[in-house]
């Protein structure tokens, strides 16, 4: 592809109106929306006014105006996103947290059933939260097993099979309707893990018939640094699951404190504590986004944004493990190199912002709402650069003292 091949392509892109709706650095290509989604431009009065007239005028007023409802009121924003009805999805706390409380609820829905099942090299958190949740559950063990054993490790002892949708190194992407499948004709429930998935990728749990699903906001939905995750439990679970955090927002009647504890009709029980309403107002915002994107035009152009690297990749002579076929994946490339983390260096010391991910992948997200494929094509130029050059050997490169 050339430039002008790429500029063409931007010209015809449906989603091109979108990338003035982020401030975006000068000079900067950021391929790193999958790990921090960038600023939309909206967030910043969003949060001015949540602050100073919310907050500073209206002050402990806000609570009957808005403030109260945001948990579901946010949640019905994503709830499309994910093939969901508005009910059966709420917002607050985060991914670990929401991990947490629907892993224990599953084990104790059905105590005949005592395995969690995952799969070897998942995202660490999911797996680190699944230990703590199986030890506060009698007789509850994890299992960990690696991917091509999943199937087979499925047994009548298995509660929950736990799965993050699409891999955060290599994007492989679990087929959503076929293992959520798999495990009910096993008799166990299917946890998904949505953060590398939504906003990214067409997802739709009421044709999958999925049981439960958790997701961060900071990624490709753009909510901002830490900002508030998703739960998602089918309609026909919430009256059987319980909340095993009952703190007062999951209460009944939160303000008309009684000592005992009556929990919430549907999805309200899965509330705890005191939402965290700045953080709220920079993900509404950001999801206010959202109410005109045309899926199937994001996945068209994930995909156009991948083959460009991935053929930038194959030139340079690097690996690539992502899945070749769309279908397959996520919407990040990862290649495989021994001086991967002094590539991504090197890149960004380019204005090329990917990331590294131990021991030897470098991985570039791909967020086609503010990325152009003449940016990619840029990218991919400076990776074949840096790598013909062996500019990548330079001292400076070498030294662990980053987050990417």
């Amino acid at each position: 592809m050339t430039r002008e091949d790429a500029r063409a392509l931007d010209a015809a892109d449906p989603l091109a109106r979108f990338r003035d709706r982020f401030a975006l650095p000068n000079g900067i290509i950021y391929l790193d929306g999958n790990s921090l989604g960038a600023l939309p431009r909206a967030v910043p009065a969003a949060i001015a006014d949540a602050t100073t007239r919310q907050w500073g005028d209206r002050l402990i007023r806000s609570w009957n105006e808005g403030w109260i409802d945001a948990p579901e009121r946010l949640g019905a924003k994503i709830a499309p996103i994910i093939g969901a009805a508005a009910d059966e999805v709420i917002v607050g706390d985060t991914t670990s947290t929401h991990l947490f409380k629907a892993i224990v609820a599953a084990l104790r829905h059905d105590p005949a059933r005592r395995t969690v099942l995952s799969e070897a090299g998942n995202f660490p958190t999911d797996l680190h939260i699944a230990e703590g949740a199986v030890a506060c559950v009698p007789g509850a063990r994890l299992k960990v097993v690696d991917r091509a054993a999943l199937a087979d490790a499925l047994d009548d002892d298995t509660a929950l099979l736990l799965l993050t949708h699409v891999h955060y190194k290599t994007s492989d992407r679990f087929d959503l309707a076929a293992w959520t499948a798999r495990a009910h004709a096993a008799g166990a429930l299917v946890l998904w893990d949505f953060s590398h998935s939504v906003g990214a990728i067409p997802l739709d749990v009421t044709a999958a018939n999925a049981d439960l699903a958790v997701g961060c906001s900071y990624k490709y939905l753009n909510g901002g640094p830490g900002a508030p995750a998703f739960l998602y439990v089918a309609r026909r679970h919430q009256e059987a699951f319980a909340n095993p955090v009952s703190g007062w927002m999951g209460h009944a009647e939160p303000f008309a404190f009684q000592d005992g504890y009556r929990p919430a009709a549907g999805m309200k029980r899965w509330l705890v504590g005191t939402p965290s309403i700045l953080a709220m107002a920079s993900l509404e915002a950001a999801l206010d986004l959202w109410t005109d994107i045309d899926m199937a035009a994001l996945t068209a152009k994930s995909a156009a944004l991948f083959d460009i690297l991935a053929a930038a990749g194959a030139l340079a002579g690097l690996a690539c493990v992502s899945p070749a076929d769309a279908a397959s994946r996520g919407s990040h490339i990862s290649f495989r190199a021994p001086h991967a983390y002094e590539l991504t260096q090197a890149l960004i010391a380019r204005g090329v912002i990917g990331d590294f991910r131990d021991p030897d992948i470098l991985r570039l997200g791909l967020t086609p709402l503010y990325l152009s494929h003449e940016d990619v094509w840029q990218a991919g130029e400076h990776l074949r650069a840096i790598v013909a050059s062996e500019a990548w050997r330079a001292p400076e490169f070498g030294e662990r003292n980053t987050v990417t």
